[in-house]
């Protein structure tokens, strides 16, 4: 049940009473990492995320997501609203080493469970907070939703092609990288924790994670006299950066170009038109579109394949642009061992990902799918004399 196997976190506790993704998606690291995890959901319903469908799959009752996001951890049934079941999370706290939360601002203190007071019980805890958009400001009680949180941030603007309007990221890219950059946090906190023996308050917000996965185009923007980001019209892949950088349709496919020099690519694509832009740098940003052009039309004529013999052999920074089917079939990916296939007691199995993290060439080994609601709450009442 516990995924040790000598990993760094072994023998670390850590209370998950959060929902939805950022939270949970923190505590599955600090689980793939050897820690404990053991979620805090509402009797019967449990964390929303159970229900919140990304398709119309679902594994023993519980979404997808769920799955992939809550495997391998405990769940402890506990009413929030109840005074009985908050002390038993209060006794729970006190032989914690990491408490994660993600509700609105103000609900955790209400429920007399805010750092400052959870500190008195065990000062030795790492709390870590995850909001939409801060603890304060005018916009700290609006719904910390992904999807909202990518429409204020600016971060629209940088996907797509001209033409379009704001394209957002076909991913939670705001809770993902909410909940890395608060196991970050948490891990920092810990170790001050091992020179210090104190405890710490850890926060960030979904718009705080977002703005700094842009600091490499807002500092353009913010020192380049606030010029907005221009997108290219076709074959778009960065707001900012010169042709030839782009994906680019071929006769039976797509393929991705990086950064190259102009002069190389047109000498062996044998592309004269190219030659009033190949020794003018400055050009391939100003000229992007006319020389994305020129390049587009003639990639698309011939198979991907035959486009990765002419580059690759020649250093040119390139790949297929591959879908699902295609990643998993290839040996590249298989090589990584990315996947894994969970299971439990009551005979569900599904397949998912697996940590990214070697320690010393080693994963943790976990083999049990995400709890039913409350699975595990009279063992853990009874382990911990609750």
């Amino acid at each position: 049940m516990h995924p040790s196997h000598d990993m760094p976190l072994d023998g670390l506790l850590v209370l998950d009473l959060s929902q939805f993704l950022s939270g949970p998606y923190a505590s599955l690291r600090l689980m793939d990492l050897g820690a404990r995890v053991i979620k805090i959901e509402r009797p019967e319903s449990g964390d929303i995320a159970r229900s919140l469908y990304l398709s119309d799959t679902e594994i023993g009752g519980d979404s997808t997501l769920f799955h992939a996001i809550n495997r391998n951890k405990q769940s402890l049934a506990l009413d929030l609203k109840d005074e009985k079941d908050r002390e038993t999370l209060r006794r729970l706290i006190a032989k914690a080493d990491v408490l994660i939360q993600n509700f609105r601002p103000g609900v955790i203190e209400r429920l007399g469970l805010d750092y400052e007071r959870v500190r008195q019980i065990n000062p030795r805890l790492v709390f870590a907070s995850i909001s939409g958009y801060g603890a304060e400001g005018p916009w700290s009680h609006l719904p910390g939703q992904d999807l909202l949180a990518q429409s204020r941030s600016g971060l629209m603007w940088l996907s797509g092609d001209a033409e379009q309007g704001p394209v957002p990221m076909g991913l939670a890219v705001a809770d993902m990288l909410a909940g890395a950059a608060i196991t970050q946090g948490v891990l920092a906190a810990l170790v001050r924790r091992g020179m210090t023996g104190e405890g710490s308050h850890v926060e960030t917000s979904l718009l705080e994670v977002l703005i700094d996965l842009q600091f490499e185009v807002l500092t353009t923007h913010l020192n380049d006299g606030g010029r907005p980001p221009r997108r290219a019209e076709k074959n778009s892949a960065h707001a900012y950066l010169a042709a030839p950088y782009g994906v680019y349709r071929t006769a039976d496919g797509y393929l991705a170009l990086a950064m190259t020099p102009l002069g190389k690519l047109a000498d062996l694509m044998d592309l004269p038109a190219l030659a009033a832009y190949r020794d003018e740098p400055r050009a391939w940003f100003t000229e992007r579109d006319a020389i994305k052009g020129i390049i587009a039309g003639v990639i698309a004529a011939r198979p991907t394949q035959e486009w990765l013999d002419l580059f690759e052999p020649a250093d040119i920074w390139c790949a297929k642009v591959l879908d699902w089917p295609q990643l998993l079939a290839h040996e590249g990916f298989q090589h990584l061992e990315m996947l894994q296939k969970l299971g439990r007691d009551d005979g569900i199995s599904i397949t998912t990902t697996r940590c990214p993290i070697r320690i010393n060439g080693k994963r943790a080994l976990t083999d049990r799918a995400a709890p039913r609601v409350g699975e595990h709450s009279r063992a853990i009442r009874e382990e911990f004399g609750l």
